[in-house]
This record gives C-alpha cells, sequence and structure tokens, in this order.
C-alpha cells in the first residue's frame, strides 16, 4: 500500500511541476504537453512493477458500468466540441463584442454584464471553452480601451468556475464525480441549482467590492463584431439545446448522457461537412474544430483512472475515507476536495474521490459527493494549480503582457474563493 500511495503521490506532484516548470516535451520539431505524458508513465510503473494487472485496466476500461472511464472521457470530449465549433464561428466573440457595446462608457455595468453572459454561457456549455475564449477577448479590448484588464479577467474566471456548478455538463470534474455517483442529469441540477446562484450572488458581491475603485474609471464604447454565419449558427444553437434537453431526461428514456453527446458530436460535425460541399465554401470547420478538441485528456484522465484504481486495490481510498468519515461530512469533503484540488489539480482529485465517497455511509454519501463537486469546481478558483483551465489562463495573460503571476491568484483567490466554499456548503448542508 504504501509504495503503490508513493508512486501515486509522485506522479502527481511531478505532474503539477510539469505544468508549472516544463509544459511542453520537445522532441525534434514535434512537442507535447507535459503533463499527461507524466501521468502516463506513473499509471505504466503501477502495471510494470505489478501493482496492477494488464486484466484489472482492462475490466476496468471496458466494464459496462456508469463509471466506465471511456464512458466519461466520451461524454466530456463530446460536449466540449459542441462548444468549440460555436467558437469557431465567432458566436462567443460576438456576443462578447455585443456585451461591450450595450454597456457603452459605465464600467460596471460592463463587468456586470460581463459576469452573467459568462455565468450563463458557462451553464449550457464548458467553463475551460469560455475562459480560453473569452480572456484573449478581454485582453484585447482592455489594451485598447486603456482600462485596467485585471478586474474582468478575475470576474470571467470567477464567474466560469461558480455557475460551473449548475449543471453536471458545467465542468469535466462535475460529470466525473456524478456519474461515477449514479447521479442523473435532472437530479443534478435540482440539487445544485440553488447553492451555484447563491455562490454565484456571493462572488458577484465580493467582486464588486473588490474592484469598485477600478470600475469607477470611464471607458470608450465599442463596435460589434461581424456576426456569424446565421445557418451554422442556427445549427449549431440547435444541437446544443437538443442535446441539453435530452440529458435532462435521459435516465428516463433508457440513453446514458455519454451516448447521447455522443450523438450529437457527430451530427453537428456530419451535417457541418455536407453544408460545405453543398454551399462550396472554404472554411475548414471540422478540422479547426478537432484540432482545437482536449484529446490530451484522454489519456490523462484513463492513466489518473488506473492509478486511482490501484489506491482503490491497495485500500488507500478506504484509509482516507475513514480519516475524513467525521461529524460535518460535507464540510469535511466540500474544503478536502477544495484544497486538494489544489495539491494535484481538480480532475485527478474528482477522479480519487470518486473512489473514496463510496466508503461514505449511505445517510451522508449524497452530501459528500455534492460537497465534493463544489470543492472540484471552486478549488480552481484558489490558485492556478486548481485546474488546467487556471494554468493555460496565466500563460494567455502572459502573451499579452498582463502582469498577474501566482501571488496576485492566490490573493484573488483567498478573498473570493474561501467565503464562496464556506457559503455553498453551508447551503447544500441545509438543503440535503
Amino acid at each position: 500500500m504504501l509504495v503503490v500511495g508513493i508512486i501515486s503521490l509522485v506522479t502527481s506532484l511531478v505532474m503539477i511541476a510539469s505544468v508549472l516548470f516544463f509544459p511542453k516535451i520537445r522532441i525534434g520539431k514535434a512537442s507535447f504537453e507535459s503533463y499527461w505524458i507524466i501521468c502516463l508513465l506513473g499509471a505504466l510503473s503501477l502495471i510494470v512493477f505489478g501493482f496492477i494487472s494488464v486484466q484489472d485496466v482492462l475490466d476496468n476500461l471496458l466494464a459496462n458500468t456508469a463509471i466506465n472511464p471511456l464512458k466519461i472521457v466520451t461524454l466530456f470530449i463530446s460536449m466540449t466540441a459542441l462548444s468549440i465549433f460555436l467558437d469557431e464561428i465567432g458566436f462567443f466573440e460576438y456576443l462578447a463584442s455585443w456585451t461591450l457595446h450595450k454597456a457603452k462608457s459605465n464600467q460596471v455595468v460592463l463587468f456586470l454584464y460581463l459576469y452573467i453572459l459568462t455565468s450563463i454561457l458557462t451553464v449550457f456549455t464548458a467553463n475551460d471553452i469560455i475562459i480560453l475564449t473569452f480572456t484573449p477577448f478581454i485582453c484585447y479590448f482592455a489594451k485598447n480601451a486603456k482600462i485596467n484588464p485585471i478586474p474582468y479577467l478575475v470576474g470571467e474566471f470567477v464567474a466560469a468556475n461558480t455557475w460551473s456548478m449548475m449543471l453536471i455538463i458545467g465542468n469535466p470534474t462535475n460529470i466525473y464525480l456524478g456519474v461515477a455517483s449514479g447521479i442523473t442529469f435532472f437530479e443534478y441540477a435540482k440539487i445544485m441549482f440553488i447553492p451555484t446562484v447563491i455562490c454565484g450572488f456571493t462572488t458577484l458581491g465580493i467582486l464588486f467590492l473588490v474592484f469598485n475603485k477600478s470600475l469607477k474609471q470611464p471607458i470608450s464604447t465599442s463596435e460589434v463584431t461581424k456576426k456569424p454565419d446565421k445557418f451554422l449558427l442556427i445549427v449549431g444553437l440547435v444541437h446544443l439545446a437538443a442535446c441539453t434537453i435530452l440529458l435532462s431526461i435521459s435516465s428516463y428514456i433508457g440513453f446514458e448522457m455519454w451516448f447521447v453527446t455522443l450523438g450529437f458530436a457527430i451530427s453537428l460535425l456530419v451535417i457541418v461537412s455536407i453544408s460545405k460541399l453543398v454551399r462550396k465554401t472554404k472554411e475548414k470547420l471540422v478540422l479547426k474544430t478537432l484540432k482545437r478538441m482536449p484529446w490530451t485528456l484522454v489519456p490523462f484522465v484513463l492513466s489518473m483512472a488506473i492509478i486511482v484504481g490501484a489506491l482503490k486495490q491497495y485500500q488507500v481510498t478506504d484509509a482516507i475515507a475513514e480519516a475524513l468519515g467525521g461529524k460535518f461530512v460535507g464540510l469535511e469533503y466540500g474544503l478536502a476536495s477544495f484544497f486538494s484540488a489544489n495539491l494535484i489539480n481538480n480532475i485527478p482529485m474528482s477522479i480519487l474521490f470518486s473512489k473514496i465517497v463510496v466508503d461514505v455511509t449511505p445517510a451522508s454519501q449524497t452530501l459528500a459527493v455534492y460537497a465534493t463537486i463544489v470543492g472540484s469546481n471552486l478549488g480552481a478558483i484558489l490558485t492556478p494549480i486548481g485546474a488546467l483551465a487556471g494554468i493555460m489562463w496565466m500563460s494567455i495573460l502572459k502573451e499579452h503582457g498582463i502582469k498577474y503571476n501566482y501571488r496576485s491568484f492566490l490573493k484573488y483567490g483567498i478573498v473570493v474563493g474561501i467565503p464562496a466554499i464556506f457559503v455553498t456548503i453551508l447551503v447544500l448542508a441545509i438543503i440535503l
């Protein structure tokens, strides 16, 4: 048990170090993201040294259960395809530009508009996509308008990692923990609606207090960018809406969520490909969408699933569950997941905790699962290590010459994230 725990811990620490200090591994002219390679090597070491058998790995990957890692990865990747397509046709940029135009010269109104827009889009798409799409746009706008970009960047990041809690599709951690615990789309939304709304208004109030002085400065108006292609926009939005609706009733009609999202992703790409031939356009939307897909998450998640499987097999997860099995389950699991996400990243943390919560007593298990989900989302606010999007977000700011270091991230993370986690866990505990 000790050796398995050490290999798993070292793998996680080296993975985080790689993200911070050597994010790319270059082999000749090719470069690869290092984080998933580190995790893959950690998983392979457990297999090579006999701590987990190849048969156990195959049984886990091919099992006809809701917690099958391949199904969960398929669900996330497919849902991401819908969001990336909408981004490729300029939908998100157009909305952001339209919002900036409507705010005119009032920064307070602009901040509120962007926070609301980010929140709404995050609920129905994926928080990582919104962060990576809106961040460059905010950087460009702030530079041209000669205003401080920090309030808008922090507001965008906080909104994306707060309102992502509302639906199970808002964050890959929601998907993993929810599906692994057998939670349906509608059941999840029913429980998380009120905690998410209260948390969202709490973070918004804190942000206004923190950036009140900066937001009083005037700005110049902006022009609205070109509207997206109407046909492609309709196709994309119809697929997103229909997919969300079908996901909400999937448990009642006997369809697994991964099958629903995969079907709509394939349908979208096929229709767009056919429309390109019919309309004789040169735009390579399908290829661009496929290129931007987070394919590296596949080996990353599967490798972490193998590592966590070994931890479960050697009863490491049982020991953690016993240590957390106190009187205040919601607070313990919420804070443990919140801080653990900032030690090993929220995706590995969610995979690990999906095995831990199964050992919680039935009376407390539901609260433990939802508290962990809350921690996995809000943990991303505390430090850039909390989520891969945080690391990528920081790199985008660096590319645009915006000074925002680890200390700055932690400063705002403490001010916003700590009150948010306590408020949300309290509301969750009252509801459950």
